[in-house]
């Protein structure tokens, strides 16, 4: 077979591979837009930031080693402007020299990736405004840092891509704004789960404008839909990236509503003999059913080994993507998997929540650190739909446990069952995940039941807010109008409390509160515990106070 491969990165570069594993005979010809092919485009923003110092280890395979290895075709620079289905040819670009000339197939593979998403803002076209897809860009923004010495930095768009060149332009010294959108950064995640992370952000001193939208850039400036002007010497636009489909268009190729390859579950598109993968189709999520966007590698690089399979008559399939992403910010990781309650909500999939806060390690051993595990579930099965954690040490290994419940169909009460590696330097004898799943069973079996922080404005006088912590943590600051009762204290003292009146409990984390609410269940009490604890709430209050600080802070100019 004569097979055309349109894309060299990630997705078309595993799919070369693989074919060639399965076929000596097989003509393989892999076309790539630019001058790189299979580099390590996660890695880009570590190049910026001096981590990665060696240009060579962005580059995972050069054209003339992956053709000597697998004995491919490969044409750099090469873009495919049209697909003709009924002819079963490409016509190509030859980029450096702008020549045309049309190639056949038998077997067509499509993963041209996404393009930056550049918004219509006024001064765009500028020289210190950048994207960053590709190593050209990567390759602009250190020579324009290094030539340049910008002093500040707005980075629009608060993404994994864009959070993560905030922290890398800090450690290179620069002043770093974030301008986001929306209310909270990193989509995948939840408004509750991002508190933590908003703090740690401005802690960490970059400027975090949240419900922000650019307008304007000027040499020196972002202007902002409000009037406000941040500082920005260089701009780095990081507002997500689309499907680079637009030389499909007139093809017969089925595309979604958002330029997205429609596939079936074998990765064929609509069209005879063609295959599609990568950042540019959309595929269906585990848990909502829903096509969906998931511009990831990992699933990139298994979707290029099943379309080689089917080329070569395997007939394999690709059962979805959850979305499993983790992100390192200085010293934090923020990882997340499956689907988010904001999904949820809008695919009007029924579902429960929990918020746990767990030690990395056993807490008696030296530098144990906690994590913050928000883990969604149905209702009545208990299966598992999503979750999100943030912490330091340990996350990783924690999101790969929940992730591949999620992938497997599993319930919380699995999540109680995993036997996981315990000594006292990495987890406890019962670990994070093992307290998510305890934590989840209890709710569904109404053992426990929650409130959350949402909840707690619309406590009404009638009802009764019971702070169950030390006098030392309730003097420190508690949520106003609420009644002090320290935990072990409570037994002798319940005559205090109104068996009329819906008690809503309150500890640090929630282990106490359940013990309270266990207390006061069995004496006749109406009871709510609030999940996460005071901790969620304090870390929500934190955030709404500095987001409201940035606006007190500004001159009437906006400056």
């Amino acid at each position: 077979m004569k097979i055309l491969i349109v894309g060299g990165v990630a997705g078309g570069a595993s799919t070369a591979a693989r074919l060639r594993r399965n076929d000596e005979k097989n003509n393989i010809i892999l076309f790539e837009k630019g001058g790189y092919i299979s580099f390590a485009n996660c890695g880009l923003p570590y190049y910026i930031g001096d981590v990665i110092t060696e240009k060579e280890n962005l580059i995972l395979q050069t054209p003339e080693k992956f053709n000597k290895r697998f004995n491919i075709d490969v044409r750099i620079n090469s873009e495919i402007i049209r697909v003709d289905c009924n002819l079963k040819r490409v016509l190509v670009k030859n980029l450096l020299t702008g020549e045309t000339y049309t190639e056949g197939y038998d077997k067509l593979v499509l993963s041209p990736g996404a393009k930056p998403i550049v918004p219509p803002m006024k001064g765009t076209e500028q020289n210190h405004v950048f994207t960053l897809r590709n190593i050209p860009d990567t390759y602009a923004i250190k020579d324009f840092i290094n030539k340049q010495h910008p002093k500040s930095c707005a980075v629009v768009g608060g993404g994994f891509i864009g959070i993560e060149m905030a922290e890398n332009l800090v450690e290179l010294g620069l002043d770093v704004s974030v301008i986001e959108a929306a209310p909270h950064v990193m989509a995948p995640i939840d408004m509750d789960t991002s508190h933590e992370v908003h703090n740690y952000i401005r802690a960490k001193g970059i400027n975090l404008y949240l419900n922000s939208r650019g307008i304007e850039i000027t040499p020196e400036l972002v202007i902002l839909h409000n009037g406000k002007e941040v500082a920005a010497d260089m701009v780095i636009m990081s507002i997500g990236v689309s499907p680079e489909t637009e030389f499909l268009k007139n093809s017969e190729i089925q595309l979604g509503q958002r330029g997205e390859i429609v596939v079936d579950e074998y990765m064929q598109t609509s069209a005879p003999d063609i295959f599609a993968l990568g950042d540019a189709v959309g595929v269906k999520n585990i848990v909502s059913k829903r096509q969906v966007i998931i511009p990831l590698a990992s699933p990139a690089n298994k979707q290029g080994r099943i379309v080689a399979d089917n080329i070569c008559g395997k007939e394999k399939k690709y059962k979805g993507s959850q979305g499993t992403s983790i992100m390192k910010l200085f010293d934090m990781t923020v990882a997340v998997t499956g689907e988010k309650e904001e999904s949820l909500l809008r695919n009007e999939i029924p579902y429960s929540k929990i918020f746990t806060y767990s030690a990395s390690h056993a807490s008696y051993y030296p530098c144990s650190v906690m994590m913050s595990i928000k883990l969604l579930f149905a209702p009545d099965s208990g299966k598992i739909l999503g979750a999100q954690i943030v912490g330091y040490d340990g996350v990783d290994k924690r999101i790969d446990s929940i992730a591949n419940a999620v992938r497997f169909g599993m319930t919380v009460y699995d999540l109680q069952e995993m036997e996981l590696a315990y000594a006292p330097p990495f987890s406890s004898a019962k670990d994070p995940v093992n307290m998510a799943g305890y934590v989840a069973s209890n709710v569904i079996e109404g053992i426990m039941k929650l409130f959350y922080i949402e909840d707690i404005p619309f406590i009404s006088e009638d009802e009764v807010v019971l702070d169950v912590r030390t006098d030392e943590e309730y003097d420190d600051d508690h949520i106003e109008n609420s009644i002090h009762i320290p935990l072990d204290n409570l037994r002798e003292r319940l005559i205090e409390l109104d068996k009329n009146k819906k008690i809503y409990i309150v500890c640090q984390i929630g282990l106490r509160g359940y013990i309270a609410q266990r207390i006061l269940e069995q004496n006749g009490f109406n009871t709510r515990n609030l999940s996460g604890g005071y901790r969620l709430y304090s870390v929500s209050k934190m955030d709404m106070k500095q987001e409201g600080a940035i606006n007190r802070k500004c001159l009437p100019c906006g400056k």
